[in-house]
C-alpha cells in the first residue's frame, strides 16, 4: 500500500479517535483560533501595528484600546494579530525544514546501515550533546538577527529529533514480513521507501512535528526576546515580552497578552499532538 492509499483510511480512523478525545479537540480548537486570526490579520478591522501615538503611551485596556497600548503608544491588540504570523509561519516552516532534512537523513540511515548509519548517527549524537535552545542561540547568533535565519537555526536545532526517530522506526519497519518480502521479489529501493517505509513512519514523525511546532514557537519568541528574531518595527511576541520587562510596574498588560498567548499556543499545539499520539497508536 503506498501513502497515497494509506492516507485516506487513517484520516477516517484518526478523526473518530479525536473526536472521542476532548483534550485534543480543545488543542486543536486553539490552534485552529490563532491559525484562523494569523491568517486573517490583513484583513482585519485593526490599527496599523507600527503606528505610533505620543498621547496614547502606556495606556491601559480601553475602548480605544482594547489591550492597551505599548511604550510608544501602539496598539497591544493589532500587534499581537500580527506578531501571531511570526510565531504561527517560525513554528511551521521550522519544524518543516527540521523534517525535510532529518526524515531522509533517518531512513537513509536505519535502511543503508553499514558506514552510512555510523556516519549519520554519529552526527546526530554531536548535535545532541548540546541542548536544543542553546544550539539554536548560537545558529542564530551567527546567521545573524531576522525571522528567517531564526527559523532556519530553530530548524536545524530540531532535525536530530527527526533524524533519529525516522532512523529508529525505519530499523523496526525493515524488519517486518512484508518488507523482507517486497525485497524477495525484486522491489526497489525507492518503491520499497515509498510503498512501504514512508506509510509507517508518517504517523510518528506527525505526532513528534506537531509537539515540535510547539516548541519552535517558544524558541522564536525566545530568540525574539534576545534581539535574535524578528527586528523591530515588526511585532513579535517575543521582542514585545523584551520590551514590556521595563514596564512592569507601570504596564503589565504589555507583558501579560504575549505572554498568554504563547501559552495558549503551545498548549494547543501540546494537546493536539498527544490526542494524535493516542489516536495513532496501533495498539488501540
Amino acid at each position: 500500500m503506498t501513502l497515497v492509499e494509506a492516507l485516506p483510511r487513517r484520516e477516517s480512523r484518526l478523526w473518530r479517535k479525536l473526536r472521542r478525545n476532548p483534550a485534543a479537540l480543545v488543542g486543536a480548537a486553539l490552534v485552529l483560533f490563532f491559525v484562523i486570526l494569523a491568517l486573517l490579520a490583513p484583513v482585519l478591522p485593526i490599527q496599523n501595528p507600527v503606528q505610533t501615538s505620543w498621547s496614547a503611551v502606556r495606556k491601559a485596556p480601553s475602548a480605544a484600546h482594547w489591550l492597551g497600548t505599548d511604550e510608544i503608544g501602539r496598539d497591544i491588540l493589532a500587534r499581537m494579530i500580527w506578531g501571531a504570523q511570526a510565531s504561527l509561519l517560525a513554528g511551521v516552516v521550522s519544524v518543516a525544514i527540521a523534517v525535510a532534512i532529518g526524515t531522509p537523513l533517518g531512513i537513509a540511515a536505519g535502511y543503508m546501515r553499514g558506514w552510512t548509519d555510523a556516519a549519520i548517527s554519529r552526527m546526530t549524537e554531536a548535535l545532541l550533546a548540546s541542548p536544543f535552545l542553546i544550539m539554536a542561540i548560537a545558529l542564530a547568533a551567527f546567521l545573524g538577527p531576522s525571522l528567517s535565519n531564526a527559523m532556519i537555526a530553530i530548524g536545524l536545532s530540531a532535525m536530530p529529533v527527526f533524524i533519529r526517530l525516522a532512523r529508529a522506526q525505519t530499523l523496526q519497519v525493515m524488519t517486518e514480513d512484508y518488507v523482507e518480502s517486497a525485497h524477495a521479489v525484486g522491489v526497489g529501493p525507492a518503491a520499497l521507501i515509498w510503498r512501504y517505509i514512508l506509510p509507517n513512519i508518517f504517523p510518528p514523525i506527525l505526532v513528534q512535528s506537531t509537539l515540535t511546532v510547539a516548541t519552535a514557537i517558544i524558541a522564536e519568541a525566545s530568540l525574539s526576546f534576545l534581539g535574535l528574531g524578528q527586528q523591530p518595527p515588526a511585532p513579535s511576541w517575543g521582542s514585545m515580552l523584551n520590551t514590556a520587562k521595563d514596564f512592569l510596574s507601570q504596564a503589565p498588560w504589555m507583558a501579560l497578552w504575549p505572554g498568554l498567548a504563547i501559552f495558549f499556543v503551545v498548549l494547543g499545539f501540546n494537546l493536539l499532538g498527544d490526542g494524535l499520539r493516542d489516536a495513532l497508536d496501533p495498539r488501540d
